[in-house]
């Protein structure tokens, strides 16, 4: 069983940056594919980004291109997301989510196995 705690979180404003991190638990993280999603009041769960197990394929959804960024560290066991240049429409709830190697790493849909409780992010304009 794999557990995620989202961190970073927080308030700012309109033009100002936050970092997410999420560290599972447990070992081999490196073979986990990592994804970001988050959900505002009131509307559906949103695919933010994803990353492969070793980092070097990613995607992200289209509000977010170009102003965040994933990384992971798999000697720290932990995932970041950069988020650049907010705006208040980037208010959500955002969530760290994993799936095991043997399954897909990119998974817009939101089929990963795993999700973190969440880390609230609130952009004032």
């Amino acid at each position: 069983q794999v557990q995620l705690v989202e961190s970073g979180g927080g308030l700012v404003q309109a033009g100002d940056s936050l970092r997410l991190s999420c560290a599972p638990s447990g070992r081999a993280f490196s073979s986990y594919g990592m994804g970001w999603f988050r959900q505002a009041p009131g509307k559906e769960r949103e695919f933010v980004a994803a990353i492969s197990w070793g980092g070097e394929g990613t995607k992200y959804g289209d509000s977010v291109k170009g102003r965040f960024t994933i990384s992971r560290d798999n000697i720290k066991n932990t995932v970041y997301l950069q988020m650049n240049s907010l705006k208040p429409e980037d208010t959500a709830v955002y969530y760290c989510a994993a799936n095991e190697y043997s399954r897909t790493w990119y998974a817009p849909n939101g089929e990963y196995r795993y999700w973190g409780q969440g880390t609230q992010v609130t952009v004032s304009s």
